[in-house]
């Protein structure tokens, strides 16, 4: 996240956003700046971090953690009450308000103390920093998550994925193995990569949120996918064979003679891949395109056929 921003900026979005604003928000920005549809460099980089503020403001109680702690919440024990943590902070003078966390202290999105010989070790006894002579002994690391964003070619395949986290000033690398067909909110485990623990104790663990990002042609549901077919008239009212790409690589599907838009034909197992049990399924759902300029000879031939025919499109079900 940029150290300018917080991600409530980045959204665009008020701190008291509900969640319908905070989705609409994300999905115009998703439309805008995802890396299919817009060929800017910077756009990538623009459509992680929203969609990296739209998993974190979109989850209530992540949300809770991130307006309490600001930037760092991924840093902070869990078991550490926000409401707790702001009752102390407040307690200690720091004339900080309630809720002035990253989503509220107006741009740095840390915790925003004003004093600086406030120690916040000495505001939980060493919770944090485990200081000898506090009485906490060792702490272990605390758990932290980040995001993950991949394709839907990338979820299906699966295999080895780069990823660059910011620690601060520094940053972490590291190379994943990305299980074949993971699923949008899946978590894979980095174990010993999260905080540090404190007096020898061993480090938490990281946790990466696996988020599928837009496609332009696919549509995921669960382990299913989805896409659109479009067909020409007498192609659905005759029926056909139609080459159509899937993750996988590309696949026939067979169009029943008298298909209508919105019929879905699916190709069994085509869909994100399972290891422990069934695969997904992929579905073309069909969608009748008509010329919007027809020459004189097609023209000519829709009026015979409406002459003719004693179909009523609107007594269909």
């Amino acid at each position: 996240m940029p150290p300018d921003k917080n991600f409530y900026q980045i959204l665009g979005v008020a701190a008291d956003a509900s969640q319908d604003e905070i989705q609409r928000a994300y999905r115009k920005l998703a439309r805008q700046y995802h890396p299919d549809i817009n060929a800017d460099p910077a756009a990538e980089e623009r459509f992680k971090d929203a969609s990296e503020a739209y998993h974190v403001l979109s989850d209530p109680q992540t949300r809770r953690r991130y307006d309490a702690f600001g930037a760092d919440f991924r840093q902070i024990p869990p078991d550490v009450d926000p409401e707790a943590f702001r009752r102390t902070r407040a307690a200690a003078g720091t004339g900080t308000a309630a809720g002035g966390g990253a989503g509220r202290a107006g741009g740095g999105g840390g915790f925003g103390f004003r004093q600086p010989d406030i120690d916040i070790d000495d505001l939980f006894g060493g919770f944090f920093g485990g200081r000898p002579g506090r009485g906490w002994g060792p702490i272990r690391g605390a758990d932290q998550e980040a995001e993950l964003s991949l394709s839907v070619e990338e979820a299906y395949r699966g295999g080895r994925s780069s990823v660059t986290l910011s620690d601060g000033e520094a940053f972490r690398s590291f190379d994943v193995d990305v299980p074949a067909g993971v699923t949008d909110g899946q978590r894979i485990r980095l174990a010993g990569q999260g905080g540090h623990g404190s007096d020898g104790a061993p480090p938490g663990d990281l946790y990466l949120v696996v988020r599928i990002m837009p496609h332009p042609g696919y549509r995921l549901h669960g382990r299913d996918i989805y896409t659109e077919l479009r067909l020409a008239p007498w192609e659905a009212a005759l029926g056909t064979s139609v080459v159509i790409d899937t993750p996988g690589g590309e696949a026939k599907v067979k169009v029943p003679a008298g298909t209508s838009s919105g019929r879905r034909l699916r190709l069994r197992g085509r869909g994100l891949p399972n290891r422990t049990g069934k695969a997904g399924d992929f579905f073309a759902e069909a969608r009748i395109m008509v010329p919007d300029r027809p020459s004189d000879a097609e023209r000519r031939l829709f009026e015979q056929l409406a002459a003719v025919s004693d179909f009523e499109a609107r007594q269909q079900r």
